[in-house]
């Protein structure tokens, strides 16, 4: 029965936790955000929006990436290979200020409309719904990998340029240019500020700090 559960997943929630980490200069998912680590209030927002199960990727804790080198995208892959979701939602593990109320919309307007959902100018968080369209663009990269040539240098020094200038990818978004899409905008802009340094961390944590003082 357990293994009849864990295959037909309703909507998994999905923590990235794979990035490197550089610029910050240590694990973003052990940093403190009110006494909890990153990696554990992630997990609380994905399970406070409704998510079947929470699934890690990347991390210590994170499953592995079936095909090396497609960032974010291996792990959703492999995810959805494992555990043959219905939907998935899609969270960074890098956003302090983003609330459980802004994805249960962003969820909702998923589910409503059966399309991939994102807030503005935003590829992550990510609402996905694993359909037809989702499959077909997995099987044309893997096709595409297999029969890839070895770049050349300058094609490589390119694609490592173009990485470090999206945290989400470029693959994140060839998936959503080929599959049904809704964007919309986020009530709170502010919940979507990625800490990526210690000092975009020190000012997450300044507006936790006035948030909190607000509500007293």
């Amino acid at each position: 029965m357990t293994a009849a559960i864990e295959l037909f997943q309703p909507c998994l929630g999905v923590v990235l936790a794979g990035g490197k980490s550089s610029r910050m200069g240590q694990n973003k998912a052990n940093l403190q955000r009110n006494n909890q680590d990153m990696l554990s209030y992630s997990k609380s927002l994905l399970n406070a929006v409704g998510s079947s199960q929470v699934i890690v990727s990347g991390g210590d804790q994170g499953i592995d990436d079936l095909v090396a080198g497609l960032g974010p995208l291996g792990g959703i892959q492999s995810i959805i290979n494992q555990y043959k979701p219905q939907a998935l939602l899609i969270l960074p593990v890098d956003l302090p200020l983003m609330t459980s109320s802004e994805l249960i919309a962003l969820k909702q307007v998923g589910e409503l409309s059966q399309r991939a959902c994102f807030f503005t100018d935003n590829y992550l968080p990510l609402y996905l719904p694993v359909n037809a369209f989702v499959e077909q663009f997995f099987q044309q990269s893997l096709s595409q990998i297999k029969s890839n040539k070895p770049a050349s240098p300058a094609t490589e020094l390119n694609n490592k340029k173009a990485q470090k200038r999206n945290l989400s990818g470029p693959s994140v978004r060839s998936l959503l240019s080929q599959i049904p899409h809704r964007a919309i905008a986020a009530k709170n802009s502010s919940c979507l500020f990625n800490t990526n340094t210690p000092e975009q961390w020190q000012q997450a944590k300044n507006l936790l700090s006035l948030q909190r003082k607000s509500h007293v």
